[in-house]
């Protein structure tokens, strides 16, 4: 029976298990830029079969939060590659996860303070975060502008060479997409987000246009096998609603089958919080095979509230990776302390966002 420490494939990528850090925002990369720190961060984290870095903005416009990373200036892709080296020389493989927000920002964190971008100017009801008086704080959102149809080319284009830089320049391994959790391409897939009445709102198909063109450009850049996409079909999180999602991911699913990625993420229920919700039932297993029967060959990770058991029940059912989040905040060693049935270290809340080393390379492992 295949089990979670057995070495598996997703794509080009030869994976050691099938255990998966999620990614973990940490705002502690002060203009956008990894610290050293961040080497010994994920290095620890290296025996897992693939690390998924924080979301990483792919431009100055695609930031949301204070002191998250970027991949569009050459000090942020000179302390990326010091952070993939590190991973390497440890025995690990990583991605880093192509981020734009959308309209989840601030005006404080846009160029020259002015407005977020979306779909539509519809007001996310949730917050961001600010650095005041050096701890991080929770702000509402701004209001956004909508995207000009002819700025949509320039997105996708930004993705590809954000793409591009990370595996080239800053030597990642591949990268994923970031669909999910109500951030741009999320907003434009969702209904509620999405009012547009040109080629990308109203249909199914028109919604998942910019999705599916920005996996395209960057499979193009990067490789299929070198590319996955993270998708959240069902999470309230950052407002994200749809009326029937179904059928949208249904057919966003079948349209990846076709570029050939290594892996596809799903999210299951309300992203880190409950795993079923009541007035948003979603036919996972369905998705799945909507993806298969469209000739997908992409490796299926799962992800939202795993402990062991149940991640081991999942890839006993198919599943071919779990992703675990909270957990390997406080656990660097977490794939031998699964194995070992030992005891997890309980994280630190306090110290999730902002801050330096505590919280964040003092957890103490097995050994």
């Amino acid at each position: 029976m295949t089990t979670l420490f057995e070495p598996t494939k997703a794509g080009d990528l030869e994976l050691a298990n099938r255990i998966v850090m999620a990614p973990l925002t940490r705002n502690r990369s002060p203009n956008a830029i990894p610290p050293d720190i961040a080497q010994t961060y994920y290095a620890q984290r290296a025996s897992a079969g693939l690390l998924i870095t924080e979301a990483t903005a792919i431009s100055h416009q695609g930031q949301g939060y204070a002191d998250v990373p970027g991949l569009y200036g050459t000090e942020q892709l000179d302390s990326w590659k010091k952070v993939t080296q590190a991973v390497h020389e440890a025995g690990g493989k990583i991605v880093v996860q192509l981020w734009h927000v959308g309209r989840v920002s601030h005006n404080e964190l846009q160029p020259n303070g002015g407005k977020p971008v979306a779909p539509s100017a519809i007001t996310a009801k949730t917050k961001t975060v600010l650095i005041r008086d050096g701890k991080a704080v929770f702000v509402d959102t701004s209001a956004p502008r909508a995207l000009d149809l002819e700025e949509l080319p320039g997105i996708v284009h930004t993705y590809q060479a954000a793409a591009r830089n990370a595996v080239e320049t800053a030597g990642f391994d591949g990268v994923e997409i970031h669909g999910a959790n109500g951030y741009l391409l999320d907003q434009f897939l969702r209904s509620d987000s999405n009012k547009r009445t040109d080629d990308y709102g109203g249909s199914i198909k028109n919604r998942a246009r910019l999705l599916l063109e920005v996996t395209r450009a960057v499979t193009d850049a990067i490789g299929g096998g070198r590319t996955g996409i993270r998708l959240s079909p069902v999470t309230p999180s950052n407002d994200a609603h749809d009326a029937d999602p179904q059928p949208l991911f249904e057919y966003v699913v079948k349209h990846l089958a076709t570029l050939n990625l290594a892996y596809i993420h799903i999210i299951e229920g309300m992203t880190g919080g409950p795993r079923e919700i009541a007035d948003r039932p979603f036919d996972y297993a369905a998705l799945k095979q909507a993806y298969r029967t469209a000739g997908g060959k992409g490796a299926w990770m799962v992800n939202n509230g795993y402990n062991k058991a149940l991640a081991e029940k999942a890839v006993a059912d198919g599943a071919d990776l779990v992703a675990f989040g909270v957990p390997f905040l406080a656990n660097p060693d977490l794939p031998a302390r699964l194995k070992a049935g030992a005891e997890l270290n309980a994280p630190d809340k306090s110290t999730f966002y902002g801050g330096g080393a505590k919280g964040y390379t003092d957890y103490p492992t097995l050994a």
